[in-house]
């Protein structure tokens, strides 16, 4: 991309074109590729890319059909596989997995079907084919995500000890549900679940009458959750087994992780390939909807597009069901310059920015909606001037900006640029303009550039017609009904039809004729011309006085910021001043304490004397004497600066305290406001004390059936809370 400016490309809208690409990708990387796509250096890879997007549309109605290339993008699990003694998720596996399957079944297909698609073939097959990684993955994890029993000999014991002593917890907690429930001990819920553990719901007032371990009461008090005394034994041995069981897990998939840990690159480019290929299927999509395909490509510098559409126009018009007007155009060697004229609104700017951004979608790898007998070529540079250039951050006019950016065509153009200006020299005095505009078209010629240009001048009219490699064309208007055509006619001028379009638009006609007979007496206006010059040189005399005043308010301003700059500077100084002397202080009282602890070790009290007075005269020799005024000055100024920091310091404290106070408040209402949800069968979820997640069968008066898989318990709907609604 480094010929063709990000300007050039806002200019002919190409930002547009992939956001509507990107909006055909599936996977979330692709969509953000799809918006950085850019035009190709050099023309070898354009070929590729193109052929590559060429094969995938064909593909789109062949029964042989690319497979499926989605995926879940793998840039966190490559992160940590970078990192050592890193262990990834469950997912993080899958999704790798998933990756590497669906890159070697491109492989196998493009192996297969070489003839059909053998860039594509080559694209697929450069890359390292690997079938280890899936094995390793699905030697450990199941098709639903988790360890499979038998991914070690230690965690298939403990899983079959787990089964056994929650079958031994069943049996026993269905016993003591029997015998309570008969007693009227319990609840008309009858269970619960509190820590993923069984427990009895019992009658407060029973609670002493029910052996085993309280884990827990109600909101409102009335049940109490008893976890039999049966029962908790062999809890308390399935507790041990399932943190066993979860040291077991880790310690497999970290050695999972270190077995996959080398191949972090090769995964790299796996899913960098099907990215890539989400985009060209995308490119592919784009193509089928503005029926676009791959013209033929010359080296002799021929650019014919026949029956040219504008992508962006087609698919908005193909939506309101209006037609769109095609363009035909040829730029070769022996006609190198197209100079459009004829009347605002009949197409002149659209046909301008259909080339151009035919031409970039073309460089970029993409499909053109051209006729099949089009013939396209490719440019180094592509320079454009199209639109209401003015420069407001700059501060420049629309002939200021245009000026500055035809200097960087001047400076770029060669034999391998394609041009598009449109309003050729506008933004300045029309006789003018135009003879600076005919001279800068003559210098693109002479250094045998490609373009197209749109103007009302006549001097470049002129031009083209006396240039041999220059031809005139002009948008056709019917001259009648003063309607336009749309049509682009190469070997003419084409008229600006000022006054008829100004009678079509109901402008009175002696207004019209009025202004035809001023043509021809322009010269008698010359003195009112002199009259109005000397009103405006009075009001540029009041405008330079009102500039006198602002500059005086400016100069005002700045001396008053200069010395509040000259005040913070001497604060700063102060602060800088203190600290050093706190520092000092510091390293002063190290010294001490390394003394006093020294004597704390070995008690003798002339080396602590000696290291004490040495102290002291190191200190004193850093001193410079200083009168009894300057001592008193240095204590003062030390302590005023102390006292501002102090003041700002607590300053800040209140403003946080106050914030505190502010956040809680607003926690406090948010939670009180907070909606209750509406349950609805199938729904998942658990109670507000517990844990345990479940699924609603059944919803009856403010109760809920919660089945948890191996048993089930009716609770109030108030001591539900929300984990996942059903899809």
């Amino acid at each position: 991309m480094a010929n063709i400016h990000s300007k050039t490309l806002q200019d002919l809208e190409f930002p547009s074109v992939l956001k509507q690409v990107s909006a055909r990708c599936h996977t979330e990387l692709g969509k953000e590729a799809a918006l950085e796509i850019a035009p190709f250096i050099t023309d070898e890879v354009i070929k590729v890319e193109l052929g590559k997007t060429a094969e995938y549309l064909s593909s789109l109605i062949s029964e042989n059909r690319i497979p499926n290339h989605g995926f879940d993008a793998i840039n966190a699990d490559l992160k940590l596989l970078k990192i050592e003694n890193t262990t990834l998720e469950l997912q993080g596996f899958k999704r790798i997995a998933s990756i590497c399957t669906t890159v070697a079944q491109h492989q196998k297909f493009f192996k297969k079907f070489k003839e059909y698609y053998p860039l594509f073939h080559d694209f697929a097959l450069k890359l390292e084919q690997n079938a280890e990684i899936p094995i390793l993955i699905n030697n450990v994890i199941d098709r639903f995500g988790e360890v499979k029993d038998n991914a070690s000999d230690e965690l298939f014991t403990i899983r079959r000890q787990i089964n056994a002593v929650r079958g031994k917890i069943s049996q026993s907690f269905g016993s003591a549900l029997n015998t309570y429930q008969s007693s009227d001990y319990l609840d008309e819920i009858r269970e619960s679940v509190v820590e993923n553990r069984r427990v009895l719901a019992v009658k407060a007032m029973y609670r002493k009458k029910v052996k085993g371990a309280v884990m827990g009461t109600s909101k409102t008090g009335s049940i109490v959750y008893i976890e039999p005394e049966a029962a908790l034994k062999y809890s308390r041995e399935l507790n041990n087994l399932e943190f066993e069981e979860k040291e077991e897990v880790q310690r497999i998939l970290k050695q999972l992780t270190n077995q996959i840990r080398p191949f972090r690159a090769l995964l790299s480019d796996y899913q960098d390939f099907l990215m890539q290929v989400d985009v060209i299927a995308a490119k592919a999509k784009y193509a089928e909807d503005i029926d676009a395909l791959l013209p033929k490509i010359n080296s002799d510098n021929r650019l014919y597009l026949r029956d040219a559409y504008h992508p962006l126009l087609f698919l908005n018009n193909k939506h309101k069901n209006e037609k769109t007007y095609p363009q035909t155009i040829e730029l070769h060697q022996e006609n190198r310059i197209i100079v459009i004229s004829g009347p605002n609104a009949g197409g002149k700017s659209i046909t301008l920015k259909t080339i151009g951004l035919l031409q970039v979608m073309l460089q970029s790898g993409m499909l053109i909606p051209v006729h099949e007998r089009s013939e396209v070529c490719f440019f180094k540079k592509i320079l454009t001037d199209i639109g209401d250039n003015q420069s407001i951050e700059n501060h420049l006019s629309t002939y200021s900006y245009r000026l500055k950016n035809m200097n960087q065509f001047l400076k770029r153009c060669d034999h391998n640029t394609l041009f598009l200006i449109d309003e050729f020299g506008t933004g300045s005095d029309p006789e003018l303009g135009g003879a600076l505009a005919e001279a800068f078209l003559e210098i693109f010629y002479e250094r045998g550039s490609y373009g197209v240009i749109t103007t009302h001048y006549a001097n470049l009219k002129a031009l083209a017609n006396e240039l041999p490699h220059v031809t005139n064309a002009n948008m056709l208007f019917d001259g009648k009904t003063l309607e336009p055509t749309f049509q682009l006619i190469l070997g003419q001028a084409g008229s600006s039809f000022t006054f008829e379009v100004a009678q079509k638009n109901g402008i009175p006609y002696s207004l019209i004729n009025k202004a035809k007979k001023k043509i021809e007496r322009g010269k008698v206006r010359f003195d009112a011309t002199i009259a109005k010059l000397q009103k405006e040189r009075s009001k540029m005399a009041e405008t330079g006085s009102r500039l006198k005043e602002e500059e005086t308010k400016a100069r005002e301003e700045n001396e008053r910021l200069e010395k509040l700059n000259a005040k913070i500077k001497s604060k700063l100084e102060n602060y800088q001043e203190l600290y050093d002397h706190d520092q000092r202080m510091i390293q002063l009282g190290n010294k001490v304490n390394v003394a006093a602890d020294k004597y704390f070790q070995d008690n003798k009290k002339r080396p602590l004397v000696s290291e004490l007075l040495r102290i002291v005269e190191t200190e004193n020799s850093k001193r410079k004497k200083k009168t009894a005024n300057q001592a008193k000055a240095e204590r003062v100024k030390k302590a005023k600066v102390a006292e501002e920091v102090q003041k700002e310091v607590k300053v800040i404290r209140e403003k946080k305290k106050v914030e505190k106070k502010v956040e809680k408040k607003k926690a406090i209402f948010k939670e009180k406001n907070k909606p209750r949800p509406v349950f609805n069968i199938g729904d998942r979820v658990r109670m507000l004390d517990g844990k345990a997640v479940g699924s609603i069968d059944s919803l009856e008066k403010g109760k809920a059936i919660v089945n948890y898989g191996i048993f089930t318990t009716n609770v109030s709907v108030d001591q539900l809370e929300m984990v996942e609604r059903k899809k």
